[in-house]
């Protein structure tokens, strides 16, 4: 129980003091947090908590948050500081700042984004919600077709899907030079149209999508290497989602898994989680609150988070090219690029920023990255005796609290842009892999290897993948 006469209120100390933000996230001091129902006490980073929501001491009913005295006094000494003499906004070694800036200039026109993009650079916000709007409308209008008219259907998804993704990242980088309450209301309408336009392309998507031979010609018709990757994984990504959901709400494809969970799983997941005995380890222990479909909400959120997931992907980016173009601090910046915009300068959902900062996190291999390790590490030095108990969570709040070592959708996503990176024919430095090579690939180097996609899901994704195949024999 903390002893509430020797801290202070966070609420109270924010209020009393403008630069107690900018002192916070210097020196990153841990946050006291109280359960207002069971009292229960837990220590998390200022960082994470006001980079994950600018205002959470406000908008949290259920958790009060308190700092000690000695790290009251500490700010108010770096407040003074800062009153007395410039300083930049964060400073060490920390990169927010960096996170915020998009390593390439507004009018850059090249080959990773297409010959289109200028024109999205030079539109206004009118416009670009306009032409979000035509795009929804148009999905729409074939949503209520009858016959389903496939070839439309394809061209559709795959045009409008390519123009939102430019619309959206146009808008970030525009964004960027506002303060964060300016900028999320400037891309308000923008998050709302956007919102609107995925939840009329899922209802499209359905998992014969998937290694389409029509959807493959018409994403190769587009311009723009990244453009392509980024609609490739959206649309395989959402096809994938469908079977899935598919195949957990009719079949008994759960009741399988856990007979053979000793004998095929249990390994896999003992070494992710090996402070737990044994026995202790089922599905149950690793999809917390057992594995289920997917609801229409969590549907929606996802989508968006998949839609914008590269949002921050730099020019001349390649993936896993070879040493020679292979950069790793290049490669990282678009995964922190794109949270710190999607969290910090729009209202698009948390489940959506989590999908762009966490879909390479690889279970804490060493080759991963991205933003859970950073907080996961900063939440273990404020509470040393805690541990995750769990492998993968479908909600938010578990993943926030650090019971669990993944969020589903993001690791549905690492599988879906494994895949397409080691299939995609316009990589520059290696020839494109078959299906079943890549398959055979990831199989040996992502869980065999090194335990970095989840063994289960990758299980359901190569079933996906072989009935994809058979489809089109």
């Amino acid at each position: 129980m903390v002893n509430k006469s020797s801290v202070v209120l966070l609420r109270d100390a924010i209020a009393a003091e403008k630069d107690f933000i900018e002192a916070g996230l210097q020196l990153d001091i841990p946050v006291i947090c109280i359960n207002k129902d069971t009292q229960h006490t837990k220590k998390m980073p200022f960082r994470v908590m006001y980079d994950n929501n600018n205002l959470f001491w406000q908008q949290n009913k259920t958790w009060e948050y308190f700092l000690s005295d000695e790290d009251f006094l500490t700010i108010q000494d770096r407040m003074a500081a800062l009153q007395s003499q410039w300083e930049p906004a964060v400073t060490g070694d920390d990169d927010r700042t960096d996170d915020l800036v998009i390593p390439e200039t507004v009018s850059a026109i090249n080959e990773d984004f297409g010959e289109d993009y200028e024109d999205f650079v030079h539109m206004t916000e009118e416009e670009r919600i306009l032409n979000l709007r035509k795009s929804k409308n148009r999905l729409e209008n074939l949503i209520t077709q009858k016959p389903r008219q496939e070839y439309l259907i394809t061209e559709a998804l795959v045009e409008t899907v390519r123009d939102a993704m430019l619309n959206n990242r146009t808008a970030l980088m525009n964004a960027m030079s506002l303060d964060d309450e300016e900028a999320k209301k400037k891309t308000q309408e923008l998050v709302d149209s956007t919102r609107d336009f995925v939840k009329a392309s899922s209802q499209l998507i359905s998992k014969s999508i998937f290694n389409d031979e029509l959807m493959n010609i018409l994403v190769e018709r587009s311009n723009g290497t990244i453009v392509k990757h980024m609609t490739h994984v959206y649309l395989n990504g959402l096809a994938f989602l469908s079977y899935y959901n598919e195949l957990v709400s009719s079949t008994s494809i759960i009741n399988k898994l856990r007979i053979n969970f000793d004998k095929k799983y249990r390994s896999f997941y003992q070494s992710l989680l090996p402070h737990i005995h044994p026995e202790d380890i089922t599905l149950e222990r690793v999809f917390l609150g057992g594995m289920r479909a997917i609801r229409e909400t969590e549907l929606q959120n996802w989508t968006v988070g998949f839609l914008i997931h590269d949002i921050g992907k730099a020019a001349a980016v390649e993936y896993h090219e070879g040493e020679a173009a292979y950069n790793r601090d290049i490669v990282v910046k678009h995964v922190t690029a794109g949270y710190t915009a999607v969290m910090n300068k729009t209202n698009f959902p948390r489940e959506a920023g989590l999908i762009t900062g966490y879909h390479h996190e690889y279970y804490g291999d060493a080759s991963g990255y991205g933003y859970f390790r950073t907080y996961f590490d900063r939440y273990r030095k404020a509470n040393p005796q805690m541990r995750l108990d769990y492998c993968i969570t479908y909600d938010l709040e578990p993943m926030m609290d650090y019971e669990a070592l993944a969020y589903f959708p993001a690791k549905i996503l690492e599988i879906v842009d494994i895949f397409d990176s080691l299939t995609d024919t316009n990589r520059k430095y290696r020839k494109a892999m078959s299906p079943e090579m890549a398959i055979v690939t990831m199989r040996e180097e992502f869980i065999e290897k090194n335990c970095k996609i989840d063994i289960i899901l990758f299980d359901i994704f190569q079933k996906f993948v072989s009935e994809s195949i058979k489809q089109r024999a």
